[in-house]
């Protein structure tokens, strides 16, 4: 008990160490609602994935993914169904950085879209990639 009592900071350290390696998986939910790039091109391509684009038209416009159909994050829960007829088919939702494509996700399983996912790093992680970018 003495050791534990001497030694209070290294244990301190210790802790906050562990829960700050933790802290990433802790709030993406365990990574399972992300995706990376190379994920999301083995999505597109095996099982023809829907891939919206929730930037405004403006970021849409300077670039996007090939073939990704645009529908900003403030009319996703009203266009989402009208742009995907089809609730089983694999929504990747890409942003700028990731972050409005994971309130995105949450929008789109409240629709009944079990299966959508979020590009993890946005647009900025599939350039990184280098993978291709359409303009409008």
């Amino acid at each position: 008990m003495s050791f534990f009592l001497e030694n209070w900071m290294l244990f301190a350290v210790a802790l906050t160490s562990g829960a700050l390696l933790l802290w990433p998986a802790l709030t993406s939910g365990g990574g399972a609602s992300g995706l990376n790039p190379t994920q999301v091109v083995q999505l597109m391509n095996r099982e023809k994935a829907a891939v919206i684009d929730v930037c405004e038209p403006g970021e849409f416009a300077a670039g996007h993914i090939l073939g990704a159909k645009n529908v900003p994050l403030a009319q996703l829960e009203t266009q989402l169904a009208q742009t995907v007829k089809n609730k089983a088919t694999p929504v990747v939702l890409v942003c700028a950085s990731g972050m409005r494509s994971r309130r995105a996700v949450a929008i789109a399983k409240k629709l009944g879209f079990e299966n959508a996912q979020s590009l993890v790093g946005g647009m900025g992680a599939w350039r990184s990639a280098s993978l291709p970018v359409e303009k409008a």
